[in-house]
């Protein structure tokens, strides 16, 4: 079968379940919600950064990115969805590859949309502190805000076809994003600079210590997605439906 129709068919069985709506409807109300209150305090600190305070949202937003890659994966494994899908498309690296431009198409357009929303509030929540920002920290903090969140939900959405549980892979990659990264960070030194959340988040600031820059960063992220994307993929080829 095509590519075309098959990736048509997986955006279909996408917008026929409501709980990944309400993912991208969370990542888009969190994220700017926080960011806008994150605006609003923090611009005496001598360590403020404008941009990423605009983006800081993403941080508890990334969650629902990350749920609705896991969730449009694991939906397959529960009845008898796999099966079906695989006796339609029984070229199985098809079939995956179009599963995955499902997630992370949706994902990168409403990351783009988020990432102008939150800078437009924050920038009203900071005022002049803001003045600073220029139009390229501005555009590549938006561009990378979708990029990163795309990359995240492919990286839930492999981890999820590996363990074959969407529930497995939030209970791994929620607690790594919300507290292994920040217990560790200072521990472990510019280690946690090529972390997949530490390296992408680089793209969200003005100013960046370390080896990695906004674009070395995100490709670092890249390279943990892929992998997760690899073990997945794997993971479709090999196991029963």
């Amino acid at each position: 079968m095509p590519f075309t129709p098959v990736l048509h068919a997986e955006w279909l069985k996408i917008r026929t379940l409501r709980s990944l709506y309400g993912a991208l409807v969370a990542l888009f109300a969190v994220t700017t919600a926080f960011s806008a209150i994150a605006a609003t305090d923090g611009s005496d600190d001598p360590e403020f950064d404008p941009l990423f305070t605009a983006f800081l949202g993403m941080v508890p937003g990334q969650i629902a990115a990350v749920a609705f890659g896991a969730l449009a994966v694991s939906s397959e494994f529960t009845g008898g969805g796999l099966w079906l899908a695989l006796a339609a498309v029984p070229q199985r690296g098809r079939w995956f590859t179009a599963k995955l431009t499902a997630i992370a198409v949706p994902v990168f357009i409403v990351g783009l949309v988020t990432g102008g929303a939150s800078l437009a509030a924050a920038r009203a929540g900071m005022g002049a502190a803001a003045d600073g920002l220029t139009a390229g920290e501005q555009l590549r903090g938006a561009l990378g805000c979708g990029v990163y969140l795309a990359l995240m939900a492919l990286f839930a959405a492999g981890l999820a076809a590996l363990l074959r549980s969407g529930t497995g892979a939030l209970s791994i990659l929620i607690p790594f994003l919300l507290v292994v990264s920040f217990v560790i960070g200072d521990a472990a030194g510019g280690l946690t600079d090529f972390l997949p959340d530490r390296a992408g988040q680089i793209a969200l600031h003005s100013t960046w210590d370390g080896s990695l820059g906004p674009w070395t960063g995100l490709g670092v992220t890249a390279l943990w997605t892929a992998g997760a994307v690899v073990a997945g993929a794997w993971s479709v080829r090999r196991r029963d439906a």
